[in-house]
């Protein structure tokens, strides 16, 4: 798969919706992730992410303005022991709660599918980093309807065992901006992950759509020690 350039993808497209990207720095130290949050609507735009224990959740910017929490108000990121869990919505603490209790990553998913938001039927996007003993993988994962169709849904793992030092892949829900809005297609992008952690989070940051941007959170993760650095930006200050 030929890498893009990640800056460019970002530009080009006004409207992927929410995005994950995991990977490992090029110096091979570190595992990353980054997931960012955009939105068109008042409702969408009204959000800002804040920590939530070792993970973070979505919060009412101004509370006043929240007409319909439902969707927009979850928990993205969550830690279970030596795994660190991304996703677009409230399926977050459903792969949380089926991997505690010994299930896969992509069997805990079989109790969810896309969102109940005709006529877009937004895909769940989510990913999982599994740290253990100095070594690194990690998986992502789409659940969609099928071409639009809410009576069927289809369902993509993706697993990357030892990852390459300098890459990540990068899914998003939105192939671009529309109504209804066009569901991501094909495997995750192959992108280039740098060291340093505020280099890459600058990068997301000023390459999103200025308009439609909400939040960001970015983390690393050192692999031999499992200690980790975050950062948030959110547009609502």
């Amino acid at each position: 798969m030929e890498m893009i350039s990640l800056e460019q993808e970002l530009q080009c497209n006004a409207y992927p919706g929410r995005g994950i990207i995991l990977g490992k720095s090029a110096d091979g130290t570190k595992a990353a992730a980054a997931y960012f949050i955009m939105g068109r609507s008042e409702n969408s735009r009204n959000r800002v992410f804040v920590e939530d224990g070792e993970g973070i959740r979505t919060q009412a910017f101004d509370p006043s303005k929240m007409t319909d929490p439902s969707l927009i108000i979850y928990a993205p990121v969550r830690v279970l022991g030596n795994k660190t869990i991304v996703t677009n919505g409230d399926q977050t603490d459903t792969i949380y709660e089926k991997m505690d209790k010994q299930m896969t990553f992509e069997q805990s998913l079989r109790s969810r599918e896309f969102e109940p938001d005709a006529p877009n039927y937004t895909p769940r996007i989510s990913g999982i980093m599994h740290i253990e003993n100095g070594s690194y993988n990690y998986a992502m994962s789409i659940l969609k309807s099928n071409n639009g169709n809410p009576d069927s849904c289809n369902r993509y793992t993706f697993a990357y065992e030892n990852p390459a030092a300098g890459e990540g892949h990068f899914i998003h829900t939105y192939m671009g901006d529309g109504n209804p809005l066009p569901s991501f297609e094909g495997e995750p992008k192959l992108v280039a992950i740098p060291d340093d952690m505020d280099t890459f989070a600058d990068l997301l940051w000023e390459n999103l759509n200025e308009d439609n941007k909400v939040s960001l959170f970015v983390r690393y993760i050192d692999i031999a020690t499992g200690k980790y650095t975050s950062k948030i930006i959110n547009k609502n200050q």
